[in-house]
């Protein structure tokens, strides 16, 4: 019961004014009003776009669009698409970046923990060079990170980093310490100095969806922009960047993938699964459990007119003073599943980034991250057939049996239930 009280008690803190309204949701491909439709259609065309050399794709990548690892059901959504990080403990016990060798062994990629999959070489203007990356046995730690759905992610980026603070203190106190989201600022690298409570990526790398758009960019898809204008390697590259130049609009095109996002309704839920009695009855035995303290029903965002980013991004009336469901409190958590990575500062956030002095930023927070991930939003998980951070669970009981750490109550919890209260939660799930 105790559980109970403290989603009751979290669901209070983060409920706005009456006046906030719900957010939009569905898998239409219709804008929530941040821009007019078609202007969204426009920047999902950019989206999805297919990136080739001449664009700058490379020298070594994991995809050649968003939409590629980002399309399911719709452009924005999930996929079963996984990318490999890897790395490993240095003689202090302390997380370490793979030195990953190309050329033959004559050129070592190092500063990431992001092993890309593709290259552009060898090929027809450089038939004699080597640029794939290959994982060596000196990285001991290694997982996979699946792709994340970013639709409605401009209502959570338009959440007050107050918001998620609060979330976080309000679980540790509820709990008596046995539940702790860790809150992490992260810096935002178009507003140099300025760091944000992250939010984005299973590692919170970003609370901005043009520092998570630019970093997706240039190290996804090897395409140098002006946030991250340095290549991974020049290897078969010799060009400087940033590749990517404004269009006849002034935008780049992470400023269209922004909007972009900016622009999609919430996953919208199963609405003819969810009025059934085992889901309703399901969602009674969520709370129950202790299972919405960390995956939280509802949120909602900051006022119109607030300046959010290091103030570069004012919430216009769309994203404003709504109420959204995304079963995630976007803070990082130790349940017993963490791949053992700490991210990497020059990767996520420039080479720049070592020259300018950031708020708030802790590098010893950063570590505090290694076995942790972000809670993982469950709207929209019924339309994932893989799930946990590393895709390795295929059911919804093999997820939930996985969490330990501080979701040991819960799991435990879920174990001792009889097979129809079961079956209950897991209809649950799936209307989700």
């Amino acid at each position: 019961m105790r559980h109970m009280a403290i989603a009751a008690a979290l669901a209070t803190a983060v409920l706005a004014a009456a006046s906030a309204v719900e957010a939009p949701s569905g898998f239409d491909n219709k804008s929530n009003g941040v821009a007019n439709d078609p202007t969204h259609q426009t920047d999902q065309m950019k989206f999805d776009e297919v990136e080739n050399v001449d664009d700058g794709l490379g020298p070594v990548y994991n995809a050649q669009s968003c939409r590629e690892c980002h399309q399911n059901p719709t452009s924005g959504g999930a996929s079963q698409v996984t990318e490999v990080r890897a790395g490993h403990l240095g003689p202090d016990g302390k997380f370490r970046n793979p030195n990953i060798p190309i050329a033959r062994g004559t050129v070592i990629i190092s500063g990431r923990s992001l092993v890309n999959d593709r290259a552009i070489c060898p090929s027809g203007a450089f038939p004699d060079t080597e640029v794939q990356e290959r994982l060596p046995t000196t990285e001991t730690i290694r997982t996979l990170r699946l792709s994340l759905n970013l639709l409605g992610d401009g209502f959570v980026e338009a959440v007050a980093d107050e918001t998620l603070v609060d979330l976080a203190r309000q679980q540790k106190v509820e709990s008596h310490g046995t539940i702790q989201g860790q809150v992490l600022f992260v810096p935002l690298v178009e507003a140099p100095g300025q760091t944000g409570v992250g939010r984005f990526g299973w590692k919170d790398q970003h609370a901005s969806l043009l520092s998570f758009s630019g970093d997706a960019y240039l190290n996804e898809m090897g395409i140098t922009n002006r946030l991250f204008p340095d290549e991974v390697t020049t290897v078969c590259n010799p060009g400087k960047g940033p590749e990517n130049k404004p269009g006849p609009d002034g935008l780049e095109d992470i400023d269209h993938f922004t909007r972009f996002i900016r622009a999609t309704k919430a996953p919208a839920r199963d609405a003819v699964l969810a009025k059934t009695a085992e889901a309703v009855a399901g969602s009674e035995i969520f709370d129950t459990l202790g299972c919405a303290v960390c995956h939280v029903r509802t949120l909602t965002t900051a006022p119109a007119g607030t300046k959010i980013n290091g103030g570069t991004f004012t919430i216009p009336d769309a994203l404003a003073g709504k109420t959204f469901h995304p079963f995630g409190d976007f803070l990082l958590h130790d349940i017993g599943t963490g791949d053992g990575i700490v991210m990497a500062f020059g990767e996520h956030y420039g080479q720049n980034m070592y020259k300018i002095t950031w708020k708030h930023l802790s590098r010893d927070e950063f570590e505090k991250t290694r076995n942790k991930v972000r809670t993982a939003p469950l709207w929209g998980v019924r339309l994932r057939p893989r799930l946990m951070h590393d895709g390795a669970s295929l059911t919804f009981q093999e997820a939930i049996l996985r969490h330990k750490g501080e979701a040991s109550h819960a799991r435990r919890g879920f174990e001792m239930l009889s097979p129809r209260k079961k079956e209950n939660l897991l209809q649950f799930l799936r209307s989700l």
